[in-house]
């Protein structure tokens, strides 16, 4: 049981931390371009997914030849559990979708508690930290990007 004062475990956690950020940033990017073609507000949850994706990934690898085969497929087992609960939370009334960016952070949870089980404690914690900062800073940014996507729409085209 590691000493919960002791932050060395840290360290080891800078890469994966790159990858989880890499992740998230590529996921945004995508999500942004979504928006601004008006299929849904997806921003969010485009970053959510590519980075919970990663984080499931990069918690594997670090324990290739630690855990055995048993406990991965618990793992998986429990991977895909959470996306039937996440289906559930999807809600679609008219043309929009909601409850879709609370599905995705719901499947990071997952990746997180998983992680924090195996004890990557650094791993756990950087995703929580960029989970929180895509639920409160991006949502600003998510409008920000409709804004702009509706103000191109609206803006009569000038005959040169």
């Amino acid at each position: 049981m590691p000493d919960f004062f002791d932050f060395s475990f840290l360290a080891d956690s800078f890469e994966p931390g790159l990858k989880l950020l890499a992740a998230l940033a590529l996921g945004i990017l995508l999500g942004a371009e979504r928006t601004i073609a008006h299929k849904t507000d997806v921003l969010r949850t485009f970053g959510l997914v590519s980075m919970g994706a990663c984080l499931f990934i990069v918690a594997s690898t670090t324990l290739d030849d630690i855990v055995n085969a048993e406990i991965m497929r618990v793992v998986a087992g429990v991977i895909t559990g959470i996306g039937f609960l996440g289906a559930g939370i999807i809600i679609f009334r008219e043309n929009t979708i909601i409850n879709l960016t609370t599905a995705a952070g719901l499947w990071i949870a997952v990746g997180i508690g998983i992680s924090v089980g195996f004890e990557l404690y650094g791993i756990a914690i950087t995703a929580t930290v960029l989970t929180l900062i895509v639920f409160s800073v991006f949502r600003w940014l998510e409008e920000q990007v409709r804004d702009f996507a509706e103000e191109i729409e609206h803006t009569p085209e000038k005959n040169l």
